[in-house]
């Protein structure tokens, strides 16, 4: 009887310790690129780890389903490519709160829900990897500015992908985080938990440039996929009331910081696995499990938020690179596994992955209209080959 309860409770443990701590760094390297300062990052990371915590307890218990609920991580390495936004972090959080209105409306609205499914996965997932590119690289600047500091984090991620790939990342930010400790000179970094909110304001540049791409990656990389791998593994997501809830959550965090929840597609793995219980009537208690630890481990987010901020310049920046890899790598090969879609995707990781701003929307937006626009030319000519000739 003890094994009954105790199994998917320490699956959902483990899940939820290795999904918060593999990209921790990301969500913090995010917040801070589109202007939050050092508390309002740290605000940001509280609220989203309290929310994606709740949301999985009402999710799991009220369905009796493995039904988990991450932030968006792909929403994160957007912020981080995205930069200072026109109306600066008010105008942030306004556009954190649009993409909750999305949500929640694409779970209400069924042709919304169509319009997303509609977007070429060739060019959402090069739209990804553009964006995840200039993150990724930061491994490799950091290992040639800072070698000593960077290399034994590098190293440790390498070893533990290869005999234990779940918890390199974990490890990785693990090391990052000694080497913070060790290097701050005082103790600081310890911080009391504190949410700081925010007024928002509503600028165009910044719905159009932060919310619309915030919302289309978070669908296309996290809630789409989290429905498949629930999927593949038996369970059926009551989609409605996910997005419901995941989109009510982003706007009730989005004032004090955070960006976005949604469904858990890489964590969602683990608590819906056989390794969670052999009866998948069980498996949802892996999912209570996760929620609770994320609800114990929030208070925690602003001492680690104010460690990254003493740490030693491009070592955290590195971490999110690292734990970056695997996504990144299956975006690109996702964007240009279809031949007809390789050009799009091409032009939209290009373009996204340039930094480009125009009237103050960032890149992902222009890389994303410019694919779209490539992939119908493509089909069009494709529908017509005597009119193209």
């Amino acid at each position: 009887m003890e094994r009954s309860w105790m199994q998917p409770v320490s699956v959902g443990v483990v899940a939820a310790v290795v999904g918060v701590t593999s990209s921790f760094a990301v969500v913090l390297a995010g917040l801070r690129a589109v202007g939050a300062d050092p508390a309002q990052a740290a605000s940001g990371l509280v609220a989203l780890t309290l929310l994606q915590g709740a949301g999985t307890i009402w999710l799991s218990r009220r369905f009796r389903r493995p039904l988990t609920i991450a932030w968006s991580t792909p929403g994160a390495a957007l912020l981080a490519s995205t930069g200072a936004v026109t109306g600066g972090w008010p105008a942030v959080v306004g556009a954190f709160v649009v993409t909750g209105v999305l949500i929640v409306l694409t779970g209400l609205v069924r042709p919304l829900g169509r319009l997303v499914a509609s977007i070429p996965t060739p060019v959402a997932q090069a739209m990804l990897a553009g964006v995840l590119l200039p993150l990724c690289l930061a491994p490799v600047r950091a290992l040639g500015e800072r070698p000593w500091l960077v290399a034994p984090v590098v190293v440790v991620w390498v070893v533990l992908h290869r005999v234990a790939p779940r918890w390199a990342s974990p490890a990785a930010f693990g090391l990052a985080i000694g080497i913070a400790v060790a290097t701050a000179g005082s103790t600081d970094w310890l911080r009391a938990p504190v949410l700081a909110p925010t007024v928002p304001t509503f600028s165009p540049a910044a719905i159009v440039g932060v919310a619309l791409p915030l919302y289309v990656v978070t669908m296309a990389s996290q809630n789409v996929p989290g429905v498949a791998v629930l999927s593949a593994a038996g369970f059926e997501v009551p989609w409605r009331h996910a997005m419901v809830v995941t989109g009510a959550g982003t706007m009730l965090g989005a004032p004090v910081g955070a960006h976005a929840i949604n469904l858990a597609a890489i964590t969602a793995a683990l608590p819906a696995s056989p390794e969670a219980h052999p009866d998948p009537a069980r498996r949802w208690i892996a999912s209570q499990a996760n929620g609770w630890t994320c609800v114990v481990l929030a208070p925690v987010a602003t001492t680690l938020a104010a460690l990254v901020a003493v740490a030693p310049p491009g070592l955290i920046e590195a971490v999110a690179g690292l734990a970056l890899l695997g996504t990144f790598a299956a975006s690109l090969g996702s964007a240009f596994g279809h031949p007809e879609g390789r050009i799009p995707a091409a032009a939209t990781f290009l373009v996204a992955a340039s930094g480009l701003v125009v009237a103050g929307i960032g890149a992902a937006f222009w890389g994303l209209v410019a694919g779209v626009v490539l992939y119908a030319l493509d089909r069009a000519r494709r529908r017509d080959p005597v009119g193209s000739s």
